[in-house]
């Protein structure tokens, strides 16, 4: 979350930063508040230094043995005001805390401001396939190839979720270990294998909670999330922690299955693999000195931008506008791959800097050489997420009979297969 100091002593930039996200969010009831709250805490101090005066009147009363009734009563009705105070001062910082959770983080200055239209592709690799054929659809040939089963998967469960089926399935494995390897041995992060469930305090930690709780999967029983992102359990594994500066950067990488009810999408997305409620992604999560977060982000991408690469998927590199930015975001690209079926850009990836605003929310710092305390920067990546991903394999690599090509760099992990059939 933002400080709620900068706010005050920043209200016009808070305020712009708002308009430029394209939200509606009055911050004069938070400043207001604020203000309320600095004149209450100031009569406080007042009043409890008359307390403490009072106090030393009575001693000297009772050591002078006389009458200390009067000093006393005046005490009690001081004690009272402050507890009068006390209560008020508590309900106005429970307000406060409560809309500062909804108070978005500030674009950085280099981010395109306006909507979609707006957004600036940074590069560009590869090359759209061509084909002498019409290309088909990943449904047409998961169908065909007998890998996916979209109306098993509606049976089980119910619409825009997934079951893999034989080579599907290993495929989708094949690909989750390829990235683990690639990302823990030349990348160098630590593997991280994290709960799919998480607690109330982990979702605001990163963002999720309060605003997006319409978005997410919730126990009935139990205040417990599944996850929408790995980034929620990687982030909290340093929740309410302080780290050593010689320790930073922190690097953590996951493989997990993420869930998102998706509650506003419809129409042609919810067919196929472009929209599902659940899909699996291997995360990257970083931790970072307040200095080099910005250095941090472009190599974060270069490492999800490698997967796309090796995979041999034309990709693009494109950095969103304020009014697409995350909630907890200060400036994030999307790496969107090409699929020949669809003929369009899906988004596979989202690499993003936070700065400290995720750190505030669960109380990450590190203690600097000279033993001040700060908080870390924190980013996070896919690297890659799939069923997109698949999608674009599925398409880019199909043959006119039908079958898909393997990518070579997947084939150690699937027997040597090189194609499906």
């Amino acid at each position: 979350m933002l400080e709620l100091r900068f706010i005050r002593q920043n209200p016009d930039l808070v305020k712009n930063a708002i308009k430029v996200r394209g939200l509606s969010i009055e911050l004069d009831e938070l400043i207001q508040l604020d203000q309320k709250r600095l004149s209450l805490l100031k009569e406080l101090d007042s009043l409890r230094s008359q307390k403490n005066k009072i106090n030393d009147e009575i001693s000297s009363v009772l050591k002078d043995k006389k009458n200390p009734q009067e000093k006393i009563n005046h005490l009690k009705e001081v004690c009272e005001k402050i507890d009068i105070l006390e209560k008020d001062c508590n309900e106005i910082e429970g307000r406060i805390k409560n809309l500062l959770l909804f108070i978005p983080n500030i674009p950085h200055p280099s981010v395109p401001v306006g909507d979609q239209t707006k957004k600036e592709t940074v590069r560009s690799w590869g090359k759209i396939p061509e084909f002498d054929f019409k290309p088909l659809t990943h449904i047409e040939l998961a169908e065909g190839l007998d890998i996916i089963d979209f109306k098993c998967a509606s049976k089980i469960t119910g619409s825009n979720f997934v079951l893999y089926k034989g080579w599907g399935a290993k495929l989708e494995r094949a690909l989750f270990n390829f990235m683990l390897d690639l990302h823990t041995k030349k990348h160098r992060y630590i593997e991280i294998f994290p709960p799919f469930l998480v607690n109330r305090k982990s979702m605001t930690g990163t963002g999720q909670l309060p605003k997006l709780e319409e978005d997410m999967y919730r126990l009935k029983d139990d205040d417990y999330f599944l996850i929408p992102t790995a980034e929620v359990p990687l982030t909290n594994i340093f929740q309410d922690e302080i780290l050593e500066e010689e320790n930073l950067p922190v690097y953590f990488t996951a493989y997990t299955a993420c869930f998102r009810r998706e509650a506003g999408s419809y129409g042609k997305e919810t067919k196929g693999l472009v929209r599902v409620h659940q899909f699996d992604k291997v995360e990257l999560v970083k931790f970072t000195k307040p200095q080099d977060s910005y250095e941090e982000l472009e190599k974060l991408v270069k490492d999800a931008e490698e997967v796309l690469q090796l995979l041999g998927l034309p990709y693009r590199v494109v950095l969103l506008p304020t009014e697409d930015l995350s909630f907890a975001a200060s400036k994030c690209y999307d790496l969107e791959a090409y699929a020949s079926g669809l003929e369009r850009w899906l988004e596979v990836s989202s690499c993003s800097n936070f700065e400290d605003f995720q750190a505030r929310r669960a109380n990450i710092r590190y203690r600097t050489k000279d033993k001040k305390l700060d908080y870390v920067h924190t980013l996070n990546g896919s690297g890659v997420a799939l069923a997109r991903t698949l999608i674009c394999i599925l398409e880019n690599y199909q043959q006119k009979d039908g079958s898909v090509i393997i990518p070579e760099v997947l084939r150690p992990y699937l027997d040597g297969k090189e194609s499906i059939p």
